[in-house]
């Protein structure tokens, strides 16, 4: 198997990485065995010459007149994402979003083990949201440690996210997925993801008034 580079990789990149592997496990399931950069280029909209330096970064090479093996295309993948181990995570946060995260089972299918959901608020705490019962965040720090628990999702009100994020990472929280609207800081040993939904609404919403307008044109 091809090694992998030890070297970052550009976030760019990062961001294009799941995508290729979501076609190769497709394409392997199908039983694809070889698929070109032209091929990848064409399904996820992408130029070929950016898929040939996308997959550099990881260090695997193709077959001249082949491609690029889906099986091992698949592997190389999954290990540089981490995604052949279980990464285990708490939701922070039991109103409607947390609760839609807590029971959506994609997460595990994935690798992604939500273990327990927390919140504040009295009203929730002890309530049950499917197989989980709702925690305190007082209880954060021992919860954290005894089951290893990796990433946070913030999943709160905006002005309750950087509270959140710091009772996180005094837990021992070393990945936080920030849910909110809000802008959170975290220091260099915590890796930081927003998942900025609203803002990507008022994005697609802007793009379609652009559309619209040009269409009248």
């Amino acid at each position: 198997m091809n090694e992998i580079h030890e070297e970052k990789i550009p976030i760019s990149v990062i961001r294009r990485l799941p995508k290729y592997l979501t076609v190769a496990k497709q394409l392997r399931s199908e039983g694809v065995e070889w698929v070109s950069s032209d091929a990848l280029a064409e399904a996820l909209a992408l130029t070929s010459s950016t898929v040939r330096q996308d997959i550099s970064h990881i260090d695997f090479q193709g077959i001249s007149k082949k491609g690029y093996s889906t099986s091992g295309l698949e592997t190389v993948l999954t290990h540089t994402l981490g995604a052949d181990q279980e990464s285990v995570c708490i939701v922070i946060g039991a109103g409607n979003l947390g609760r839609a995260l807590a029971t959506h089972e994609e997460f595990a299918r994935q690798g992604f083990r939500i273990c327990e959901v927390f919140d504040n608020n009295p009203a929730v705490i002890g309530k049950k949201i499917g197989k989980f019962v709702v925690r305190n965040v007082a209880d954060l720090p021992e919860f954290v440690a005894r089951h290893k628990v990796e990433i946070g999702i913030v999943a709160v009100p905006h002005d309750a996210a950087q509270t959140v994020a710091d009772r996180l990472i005094i837990a021992g929280i070393r990945g936080i997925l920030n849910l909110t609207t809000a802008h959170i800081t975290v220091p260099a040993a915590v890796a930081l993801a927003d998942a900025r939904i609203i803002a990507s609404l008022r994005e697609l919403a802007y793009v379609l008034k652009v559309n619209e307008r040009n269409e009248r044109e």
